[in-house]
């Protein structure tokens, strides 16, 4: 393999990506042989941990849902040139609506969950729209704007719960989303008295998981999210427009795009993407409401390193999102069956995305290098 070819090779970002993982799983093992564990059983009982049973893999695809979500959220900002460090806030608000319709209004099965889902993220949206407007209008940085808002509503949503026809007597708590807004795979059947005779007298593992997880439509609404964010920037006008500000606003704006509106337009998009996050962690897990928290559950924020890992793909994002549950995960496992402490994987995902983060240097460095060879060459 010649010089050329490898350097050519290095360029690919999936090959960073790859490396990036290759050399965080390195460094988690070099931390564990310091710390007197045997790397090789920790990363065995971790993937034991996601793949020996269907149930476990079950709760990855359930908890990777909100992230590949949140990821694509952050990748639509990320395209039109903005950082929305605001899905926490907007996921918050997305989960606090759902629980609201859902709870209390009374609609028939199926549509009764649009509704849920649908309100949610117009609400999230709206709040995504009013970053985008004041970094439109008045020049207030996205993330500025995104911190403030993540803590109000998490605040509002809090104070929402206080509330008596909202609050479930004796909780910290609001009151269950309905059964008719919920999402989750064959509830109406396992739940029936045929469903539970023939997953009683089942030994099949499958049924397992269906009967003992939350498993729910949440993961095929991300994957057909995330074709859609494609399709949107690969084929359309708008997509083109929201891509084009991202690259060069000044460029656009002489080519007849309003800046303006595509910044309110994506981080609209952005937020209802995290809304809808929310708002399928109503539907598809128990306990299906919203609790009071002193803090950010993190949904958001662990969506920005989806979005990283997965190449600022919204495509790409679905596999991270997956990878990233299944580090989390199965850390418990880590912990349970080696006494190595589970943050280890926060360590491996941190060195990850921190190499990531540096690999567009590499590339930059990498394309300097070629240009100048390419020039010396035809000088010569």
């Amino acid at each position: 393999m010649t010089k050329t070819t490898v350097r050519d090779w290095l360029k690919k970002p999936i090959v960073g990506i790859l490396l990036a993982i290759a050399i965080g799983f390195a460094v988690g093992a070099i931390v564990l042989l310091i710390a007197g564990y045997n790397p090789g059983e920790a990363y065995g009982a971790l993937f034991r941990g996601v793949f020996s049973k269907p149930k476990y893999f079950a709760q990855v695809t359930i908890k990777s849902t909100p992230i590949i979500l949140t990821g694509i959220s952050f990748v639509v900002a990320f395209k039109s040139g903005l950082f929305n460090i605001g899905s926490e806030g907007q996921y918050i608000t997305g989960a606090l609506v759902a629980a609201i319709v859902g709870s209390q209004i009374n609609l028939p099965p199926v549509i009764h969950f649009i509704v849920v889902i649908l309100a949610a993220m117009v609400a999230a949206g709206l709040v995504g729209a009013l970053v985008g407007f004041l970094k439109s209008r008045f020049h207030v940085h996205e993330v500025i704007s995104c911190v403030m808002i993540n803590w109000i509503m998490l605040y509002l949503s809090n104070y929402m719960i206080t509330l008596p026809w909202f609050k479930k007597a004796g909780t910290e708590a609001s009151v269950e989303a309905l059964e008719s807004s919920w999402s989750v795979v064959a509830n109406n059947w396992k739940t029936s008295e045929e469903g539970l005779q023939q997953l009683a007298g089942s030994d099949s593992p499958w049924a397992e998981a269906l009967l003992k997880t939350d498993l729910n439509y949440g993961i095929l609404i991300a994957v057909i999210v995330a074709i859609g964010i494609y399709l949107l920037y690969k084929n359309t006008v708008k997509g083109y427009e929201l891509r084009a500000v991202g690259i060069n606003p000044h460029a656009a704006k002489l080519a007849g795009i309003s800046v303006d509106k595509s910044i309110v337009t994506s981080m609209a998009i952005s937020a209802a993407i995290a809304g809808l996050a929310g708002a399928l962690t109503i539907t598809g897990v128990m306990p299906h409401r919203v609790t009071q928290l002193s803090m950010h559950e993190g949904y958001g924020f662990a969506g920005i390193s989806v979005a990283l890992i997965g190449g600022g793909s919204p495509i790409g994002s679905i596999f991270s999102g997956i990878f990233y549950s299944m580090l989390t995960y199965g850390s418990a496992s880590i912990q349970s069956e080696t006494g190595a402490a589970g943050e280890i994987m926060d360590i491996v995902i941190g060195v990850i995305i921190y190499l990531i983060a540096i690999s567009s240097l590499i590339i930059m460095l990498l394309n300097r290098k070629s240009a100048k060879a390419g020039k010396a060459a035809k000088n010569g």
